[in-house]
């Protein structure tokens, strides 16, 4: 790996210290970057103790062809000040798959440990991405944020429409609780006012409609009253937000005599 790059804990930030790749040649003859991946696009979700690993990798074209390639997320505002937070490739060097003779993608791993590399809720969110190539000639191109990635916590939600059976015409109470990873304290805490959508389908059919919309409370809970006309499943559904990932509860059945 060419680029060299070290995180230090100073005043109980992450920074980094050190960060050397060669030096650049004129500009018509640097590498060209044309397409960053952090996890095959998708956004990155953890929990609250489990790591995981993902792919890192970065296309680029030169006329000498593509020697290396590098990829490292950062968070904060800039290298220099005010960056929290910085993950780098689990290897030393990249493995670089030529596409042509002048086309290479140069791809690592890199894994997320919650209890390690994601010490605040704030760490949530968007994430710079460092991105840079090195030719065959010894060229270089590198871009201190090339693109953005999203690394979100773990979100979780509950539903329970009762009483089951219930007599038509009668009241249906539907209760559940929206909560996401915590990953100053490894447990998972409500995620308090947000939208969260009740919808419903019959027995008979394979799709749900929106019934209402509803926000979770001071601890995360959701309840909500319907009127019981037919069979069917009661479910929720969160959009999700930047920070959190969307999630659906599986549905419901209320028999209705």
């Amino acid at each position: 790996m060419r680029i060299r790059a070290t995180v230090a804990a100073a005043s109980g930030a992450l920074v980094l210290s050190a960060l050397a790749v060669p030096a650049a040649h004129a500009a018509t003859a640097d590498p060209v970057i044309s397409k960053v991946s952090v996890n095959g696009g998708k956004n990155t979700v953890l929990g609250t103790t489990a790591a995981k690993t993902i792919t890192v990798s970065v296309t680029a074209s030169h006329a000498s062809g593509i020697a290396d390639g590098w990829v490292i997320l950062w968070h904060g505002k800039s290298l220099d000040e005010g960056m929290d937070g910085a993950l780098l490739p689990n290897e030393g060097e990249a493995t670089c798959k030529a596409a042509s003779a002048t086309t290479s993608t140069c791809s690592y791993t890199l894994t997320i440990d919650p209890r390690v590399d994601l010490p605040k809720n704030a760490l949530a969110g968007s994430w710079h991405v460092l991105a840079g190539a090195e030719a065959k000639d010894g060229s270089s191109s590198s871009y201190d944020s090339y693109a953005t990635a999203r690394i979100q916590r773990l979100s979780k939600l509950t539903v329970n429409a009762s009483p089951e059976p219930v007599k038509k015409g009668r009241t249906i109470t539907v209760t559940g609780k929206l909560s996401r990873a915590n990953w100053e304290t490894h447990t998972y805490a409500g995620y308090t006012g947000q939208a969260v959508k009740l919808q419903f389908r019959k027995k008979t059919s394979s799709t749900y409609t929106t019934v209402k919309t509803i926000k979770t409370n001071s601890t995360g809970n959701l309840k909500t009253t319907v009127t019981a006309s037919v069979d069917g499943y009661w479910r929720y559904s969160f959009a999700g937000t930047s920070t959190t990932p969307a999630v659906t509860t599986a549905g419901d059945f209320v028999d209705v005599r």
